[in-house]
């Protein structure tokens, strides 16, 4: 399909939108571990530009606190599953290692 400019675009694109209701509790805090996470990697890469990677303790500490919020959010989306932190951390660990033994535990995928 031709795209003759961004107006047309957004009318051709308009035809495959669908309204997704979201009253859901797992929404809000997904939507905020995305927020967290964006602002965790936002503060590495300023890092990276402007101090040549150098992490300050102000840094560090800054970056505690975002990665507290990270937390924060995946704490409630696993409350909202009925998932422990725990058994995530766990099932993660058994998953990483498997791949590790099976020489996978680089490439993409999630069933690799």
């Amino acid at each position: 399909m031709h795209v003759k400019d961004f107006d047309h675009y957004q009318q051709e694109s308009r035809k495959t939108w669908n309204l997704v209701h979201t009253d859901h509790p797992i929404i809000y805090p997904t939507l905020g571990l995305t927020n967290e996470a964006g602002e965790v990697a936002g503060k590495v890469k300023k890092l990276f530009r402007d101090k040549q990677g150098q992490i300050s303790e102000e840094d560090r500490q800054a970056l505690k606190k975002e990665l507290g919020d990270v937390l924060w959010y995946l704490a409630q989306i696993c409350t909202e599953l009925d998932l422990s932190l725990q058994e995530v951390a766990e099932a993660n660990l058994v998953k990483l290692f498997d791949r590790l033994e099976r020489g996978k535990i680089r490439g993409d995928g999630d069933e690799r």
